[in-house]
């Protein structure tokens, strides 16, 4: 039986149209119940509604407290039933309002090999640091940005003439593949959480 996810976006939404291609191909036994931006403007909304998903906007303008923002979006994400959380481009950082709600069943896409280079602009981080591998991290959500217990990691090599927009392309490209499969191994129930770690089962 298929897996209802729900998808939180603010722009472009690439890693969500990763997730419905993965569906439609048969990669995910799963079905996108909504998908929620905090910004009306949000390309990722038109691939979703292209997709047949439902979407929502909440501006986060509108509410006078993060955990009040976080309650009315749990409060969608409760309406359509959702198991599973991805956060695909969330410009927002999630109070335990949310994170609470679904415990190890929040996860985040970030273009940096975290620990390194959290937050924004991962990509700048690691050229200014001079890296020469860098890469993009699953893993699950908790209460710190960008914190939660890993569950994969892809290298991408850094080039000498590399920029910030060419290196994230290449990380993009990377981030909707192991996306999908970190996405799978938490609908099929193989991973599990102790501690800080996450161990996946085979």
């Amino acid at each position: 039986m298929s897996r209802t996810l729900g998808v939180l976006i603010s722009g472009r939404g690439s890693n969500l149209q990763a997730i419905l291609d993965a569906i439609d191909e048969g990669l995910l036994d799963a079905y996108v119940g909504i998908v929620v931006s905090n910004k009306n403007d949000a390309p990722g909304l038109e691939r979703a509604r292209k997709a047949g998903a439902t979407t929502v906007v909440l501006s986060h303008e509108d509410y006078d407290s993060r955990e009040a923002f976080d309650a009315a979006v749990l409060g969608r994400l409760s309406e359509h039933d959702v198991e599973v959380v991805c956060l695909a481009g969330f410009m927002r950082i999630l109070s335990p309002v949310l994170v609470r709600a679904f415990p190890n069943r929040i996860l985040n896409i970030h273009p940096s090999l975290l620990p390194a280079f959290v937050g924004l602009h991962a990509q700048k981080q690691a050229l200014e640091h001079g890296v020469k591998v860098s890469g993009c991290t699953v893993h699950l959500v908790d209460e710190e940005l960008d914190h939660g217990p890993i569950l994969l990691q892809q290298t991408v090599p850094v080039l000498e003439d590399d920029t910030e927009e060419t290196l994230s392309a290449r990380i993009l490209e990377q981030e909707h593949k192991l996306y999908t499969e970190a996405i799978r191994l938490v609908l099929d129930g193989k991973v599990r959480v102790d501690g800080r770690r996450a161990i996946i089962e085979t």
